[in-house]
């Protein structure tokens, strides 16, 4: 038997190996599927093997990063490669490697039904900022232990059909160095030619200067379901072309400054209203999607439908409501950029970029400027989710949380304080502050892990999914919150502000599994002489709240806003929302909805086709080009300010 023998041997060792990663990305794609059923609308086997057909590429990618050591260690003639000890750190390189990367697939199971997207790196600037990682981690295994018994179980049938083939031990001492000479010589090409497809399986299959590698958007281009591209998709590939990249980046068309301006309207000034100093109490609920509220879906005649929220329901009838509103992100963090500072989260989160921390106006340093006092309140420890990085940078005068609430016997376990108990700590230091304030306070209860103080367990409607018994115990704590502070002799001159960071469990899977409805929260503004009564139908966004404030107090200077006043039928900024989903914008306006993949429109859809089902685009009209030159102008002037540092007037 000659060298080329034994090493042909070892290369059909290696590719049988290699094959068993592609066997378990596909057993992945199936448990995504399976996972995520409602959310991706696969129709039959052939729809999802084309899908899956596709997704090769991708996987190739993946695959061929992580497995590059071992492809290293694989491929040189090192004389060894065939001995036990060798094989045996082999074994690990590829196991350690390649099981680290597929856990990413099995914790986007469960995870992508929050975010609708594949986790990328950002998933890293969350975690980072939460105190409590093991405990989280844990929490995971528990309340999914079928998500990690799947894990354990393909990943020890992957381990068993690696250990079914092996490589027979060889004693390269004893042959000529001759044969050692072509045994090099002919691994030494075997190695260059498997290097050069290595590249180019990890570009996408494409060899092309002119072409770049494979990314997220390009999954787009093999569904005609927007929402399958994130099966298309694995999980590691979208991890590793996020790691250490930058998506602010100014676009790559030109502009005019004049017909953005025209366009977008950066720079707003209202004189409405006369000027006055009322306080003001913003709540952003977590995960308080438009689903569970009553009150703002009687216009969508949904089936059977059911309200977790009485409570709001009745304050709604009082208040100004906006149920065509929506988020301009799918994160905590985005919510909380949107809302206070008007500036929304795209593909990476704006406050976990490097240009975070440059002088941002927002709702908090022009209501500062104007005299109020203003305090940050979240029930969870000091940092969690980055919120106490990001009041900081805005400006907050003070910041209270878990640590400054100081009895852990409210504290739920898993994320912070319960609401209700915190909602009141809230209201009594309200109570001890000079006029006028300006709070916000981010809750915490209606989340993961879905539970609710034992005392008031079988209070509330258990409802269809675990968050509507979470949906009813705070909207109890919102009427006990306002129960005790119309007590208050600071209540009649507040305006309370309503919304949600963004949606979380669906049950009305027909309305609210549609990928643009899935972005969908309420807008509640109040005030106690019931003023604002009413129901705006209009399109409606988390980053209109700022400018709609300082509309509705009188503020007259100019200032930075993409939103618009909600209050202000003068203004005429037309309304619309943008988002971005998992790889493409989503912009409403008018009579149609633009999915726009950052330098050019790929869809157009009737603004009533939530799903998404019937692209006009072949059908382009004058209203869609605009449209479309809308959207590319404020994409534009989006990053030309944050990377120019233009987020305050005074720069």
């Amino acid at each position: 038997m000659n060298n080329s023998v034994y090493r042909f041997q070892e290369y059909k060792v290696f590719f049988y190996r290699l094959f068993l990663v592609y066997l378990f990305y596909f057993i992945a794609r199936v448990l995504f599927l399976i996972y995520n059923f409602d959310l991706l609308h696969v129709e039959s086997v052939t729809e999802f093997l084309k899908i899956q057909y596709h997704g090769l590429a991708f996987d190739t990618t993946a695959i061929l990063y992580v497995n590059s050591l071992f492809l290293l260690m694989s491929f040189l003639p090192l004389f060894i490669n065939t001995k036990k000890s060798y094989q045996k750190v082999l074994f690990y390189v590829y196991f350690v490697t390649n099981l680290i990367a597929y856990a990413i697939n099995f914790v986007d199971f469960i995870y992508y039904k929050y975010t609708f997207s594949r986790t990328t790196i950002v998933v890293l600037d969350v975690v980072k900022h939460e105190t409590d990682k093991g405990g989280m981690f844990f929490r995971f295994l528990i309340d999914y232990w079928h998500v990690f018994l799947l894990f354990v179980l393909t990943s020890s049938l992957w381990v068993y059909l690696y250990r079914k083939v092996n490589i027979a031990s060889v004693d390269r001492s004893k042959l000529t160095t001759k044969k050692n000479l072509i045994y090099v010589l002919q691994s030494l090409v075997v190695f260059c030619i498997v290097t050069v497809l290595t590249i180019g399986g990890i570009r996408g299959g494409d060899f092309k200067k002119s072409t770049r590698p494979i990314n997220l958007v390009d999954a787009n281009r093999h569904v005609q379901k927007i929402e399958q591209a994130d099966l298309v998709l694995n999980s590691p590939f979208a991890f590793i072309r996020t790691f250490n990249a930058n998506s602010f980046k100014k676009v790559g068309y030109e502009m005019d400054q004049a017909v953005v301006d025209k366009y977008v309207q950066p720079i707003k000034q209202y004189s409405n209203n006369p000027k006055s100093k009322p306080n003001i109490v913003l709540i952003i609920t977590e995960s308080l999607g438009r689903e569970y509220l009553g009150a703002f879906n009687t216009e969508y005649n949904i089936p059977n439908y059911v309200s977790y929220t009485p409570f709001l329901d009745s304050l709604a009838g009082k208040s100004l409501i906006f149920p065509n509103a929506f988020a301009n992100g799918s994160k905590s963090i985005h919510g909380m950029s949107s809302i206070l500072s008007g500036i929304p989260s795209f593909k990476d989160a704006f406050t976990s970029s490097a240009y975070s921390k440059q002088e941002i106006q927002s709702l908090v340093s022009i209501l500062n400027s104007e005299g109020y006092n203003s305090t940050f309140f979240h029930g969870a420890a000091r940092g969690s989710m980055g919120f106490l990085g990001f009041s900081n940078i805005l400006g907050f005068d003070s910041y209270l949380g878990r640590e400054d609430y100081n009895n852990d016997d409210d504290f739920d376990g898993a994320w912070g304080i319960w609401d209700e108990p915190f909602l009141q700590y809230m209201k009594e230091n309200i109570d001890d502050m000079e006029t006028p304030f300006f709070t916000t306070v981010f809750t915490v209860s209606s989340h993961e892990p879905y539970i609710i103080p034992k005392k008031y367990e079988g209070k509330f409607p258990i409802g269809n999914v675990p968050m509507h018994q979470c949906v009813g115990y705070t909207d109890y704590a919102f009427k006990r919150f306002f129960e005790e502070a119309k007590k208050e002799p600071w209540f009649d001159n507040t305006i309370f502000i309503i919304t949600a960071d963004h949606g979380n469990q669906v049950y009305y899977k027909d309305m609210y599994y549609k990928p643009i409805n899935r972005f969908t929260v309420p807008i509640l503004i109040y005030k106690p002489d019931n003023s604002m009564a009413g129901v705006n139908m209009d399109l409606a966004q988390q980053i209109d709240i700022y400018p709609t404030v300082l509309d509705m107090i009188g503020y007259k200077k100019p200032f930075r806003s993409w939103g618009r006043s909600l209050v202000d039928s003068t203004d005429s900024t037309k309304p619309f929302t943008i988002n971005y989903g998992s790889s493409h914008y989503q912009f409403q306006m008018g009579n149609y909805i633009c999915i726009f993949d950052g330098k050019r429109a790929k869809g157009f859809y009737d603004i009533s086709d939530k799903g998404l089902k019937n692209n006009l685009i072949g059908n382009k009209n004058a209203e869609m080009s605009q449209i479309e030159n809308i959207c590319k102008a404020y994409v534009k002037d989006y990053y030309d300010r944050i990377i120019d540092k233009k987020l305050s007037l005074k720069n």
